[in-house]
């Protein structure tokens, strides 16, 4: 958690010194917002791809121990759905047989 807070941290903070820059250039503040996020953006896409992948990793590795401990998603319904249709296909052919002699 504590790298996607960095990661977090980061881009805002790189999102607040371009802004500020754009704003010293003498462009107006909602443009340099907008040039700002798209600049941030790709900057953070660039140059932050390590820190991201760390957050990404950590984030997966606890999601798959969460889904380890639950265990296995049986749906009970679907098993006795599965059951009826398998008993009304044997049915259906076997009527079938019937009509064919």
């Amino acid at each position: 958690m504590r790298e996607m807070v960095v990661y977090a941290v980061l881009r805002l903070a790189l999102f607040g010194v371009i802004w500020w820059l754009l704003t010293l250039a003498g462009v107006g503040v909602m443009l340099a917002g907008v040039l700002a996020a798209l600049i941030s953006m790709l900057l953070s896409i660039l140059f932050l791809d390590k820190v991201r992948d760390r957050a990404a990793m950590r984030w997966k590795a606890a999601d798959d121990r969460r889904r380890e401990r639950r265990g296995p998603v049986v749906d009970e319904d679907a098993q006795e759905e599965d059951a009826l249709l398998d008993a009304e296909q044997s049915t259906d052919q076997g009527s079938e047989d019937q009509a064919r002699q």
